[in-house]
């Protein structure tokens, strides 16, 4: 049951909160002091829970100088808010005259006159047509052309005085709508075009909280809950921000889902005319391709502000193209036409014709894309997203010269790609082949430079017979390899007994296989001490003066 004014009864100062709250849910209406320091009163609905949070303010360009005010329906049936001397300081100026009217605070927040007897939803005025700085669920921006009322949002003239401020936010209905944040007449923020899905310079944030809904039939923008346990409002700072905020219920704080200017891109024509603006970038902004700086040195030092210029100027002939840019907010549409029926190549063809055309894109990229934007003069406000998409392109026109470059890079970057690619492939399919050719010889590597080859089981089986005892790998005409090794420790005890055990220290200076003899148990004898000489202890060379034999 939402609260009542009829025209035998009205709110003041001192009766506002108990007269007329009591039985709305969420929201409370009637007259509050602002600022203490402040002597104005103003009539205005605030959130119950949170009584410093206003969402609409009636009189906020006539506020009262004292609390002796009435709020009450005239005999007109129109609300009006009465002065002390019961002079009329504010008015809903209701465009019907229906005698027996009742003012109602709905639960949505919505202060609606209507007709005593009115069940359905028809209402003769209502405050969310004539919203102040905050824009709640269930409420419209926008032109409707019926009613002939434009509903935007103004913000405060700072924290604690409702009066306009300079900020504005609305919709700009130039073909394809789009909401522009102005301060005064100077744009600061704008979404893009409305594109069929979004507006093309704004990103969807996947959510359970709200469910935005445009409706460009009737050029009206309205969201609603996708669940309504969620408080949620959408406010214009007297900074010059655009932030939609949500209740915690936890710690009932209010978070921010989403604010207007999220990084510096997002500004209003931050990188100049025919500028693009990239985030990722250290020096975020640079000019359009085929552009250049206007003046280097400006440039140079930041200020990007100077317009770019085209690097070759366009002369209308045959041969000029166009080249894409992907993934990017369209530009502002200052000098544009718009054809709703137009595909994107008779878009193409349409703008070559123009020798004034410089650009063009799908105005509804739904369905594969159709309609036709397209753009004369500069091109102001465009940035790119990081994300890739090709939903979100623009094709910007270039002189033949440009074309024919961009064509021979792109010819170059092709055929150095497929040559790379190629040599890859070629050089992966002969190391497939040589893998296979490895297998089928029944061993495999894997070094190609080691010296000992590895056997598999299937090879080692076949060379010794299965294993069999007459044909032992490590045997043969002189024994198994054990035989061998007892034959070389001989000699070499040998050795070391001439050098270093016997009375006399023989050098045996010839030692070789062919002077090492085998006895008949194979034990080694050693032969041929011509060139051997005896040395004394203290002795660690010697000349040697004649010839000795064996």
């Amino acid at each position: 049951m939402a609260a009542v004014i009829k025209l035998s009864r009205y709110i003041n100062a001192l009766h506002s909160i108990n007269h007329t709250a009591t039985n709305a849910l969420l929201f409370a209406n009637g007259f509050t002091l602002f600022h203490l320091n402040s002597s104005k009163w103003y009539v205005g609905i605030w959130y119950k829970q949170f009584p410093e949070i206003f969402v609409w303010v009636a009189n906020r360009e006539s506020p009262l100088e004292n609390s002796s005010g009435v709020l009450t329906i005239s005999p007109d049936g129109d609300l009006i808010l009465l002065n002390g001397t019961r002079g009329v300081v504010w008015s809903s100026k209701s465009s019907g005259r229906v005698q027996g009217s009742v003012a109602q605070l709905l639960e949505s927040g919505n202060l609606v006159l209507q007709r005593k007897d009115n069940n359905t939803q028809t209402y003769i005025w209502q405050s969310f047509d004539f919203p102040s700085d905050t824009l709640l669920p269930g409420m419209k921006m926008g032109w409707n052309l019926s009613a002939g009322i434009n509903r935007y949002l103004t913000s405060w003239k700072d924290d604690t005085d409702p009066s306009p401020g300079d900020i504005t936010y609305r919709i700009d209905n130039l073909g394809m709508p789009q909401f522009v944040l102005r301060k005064g007449s100077e744009k600061i923020f704008r979404t893009g075009p409305w594109n069929g899905i979004r507006f093309s310079g704004i990103r969807t944030v996947s959510n359970t909280v709200f469910k935005p809904i445009f409706i460009y039939d009737n050029e009206e923008y309205m969201y609603e809950f996708t669940d309504n346990s969620f408080i949620t409002r959408l406010i214009v700072t007297p900074s010059g921000l655009v932030r939609r905020l949500a209740l915690n219920k936890g710690d009932s704080s209010w978070t921010t889902l989403h604010s207007s200017q999220n990084d510096q891109c997002d500004d209003y024509g931050r990188c100049g005319a025919n500028g693009i603006c990239k985030i990722s970038n250290r020096q975020f902004c640079e000019c359009l391709h085929g552009f250049v700086p206007k003046s280097q040195s400006e440039w140079g030092i930041l200020d990007w502000s100077i317009r770019c210029v085209r690097r070759i100027p366009l002369n209308c002939q045959r041969g000029e193209g166009f080249v894409k840019l992907r993934s990017v907010k369209l530009p502002d549409l200052l000098q544009f036409s718009l054809n709703k029926s137009m595909s994107l190549k008779q878009c193409e063809s349409e703008c070559l014709k123009n020798c004034y055309c410089i650009a063009y894109a799908n105005s509804d990229i739904r369905k594969g894309g159709s309609g036709c934007f397209m753009w004369f003069g500069d091109l102001i406000d465009i940035r790119e997203f990081s994300e890739n998409n090709e939903q979100d392109v623009i094709y910007i026109r270039m002189p033949a010269s440009e074309v024919r470059q961009s064509k021979k890079t792109r010819l170059v970057l092709i055929l150095v790609i497929s040559s790379v690619s190629g040599v890859l492939i070629l050089g992966f399919l002969i190391w497939c082949l040589t893998q296979n050719s490895r297998r089928k010889r029944g061993f495999e590597t894997k070094d190609e430079d080691i010296d000992l080859p590895m056997f598999n089981l299937v090879t080692i089986t076949t060379a010794t017979e299965n294993f069999s005892v007459t044909n032992i790998i490590g045997e043969g005409g002189f024994g198994i390899v054990y035989k061998r090794f007892d034959i070389v420790m001989g000699i070499s005890r040998g050795i070391l007994y001439l050098h270093l055990d016997s009375r006399l220290r023989i050098i045996h200076r010839d030692l070789k296989t062919s002077n090492i003899l085998l006895d008949s148990n194979l034990n080694p004898k050693i032969s041929d001490f011509g060139l051997a000489r005896i040395f004394g202890e203290d002795q660690t060379e010697n000349k040697t003066k004649q010839v000795v034999g064996t």
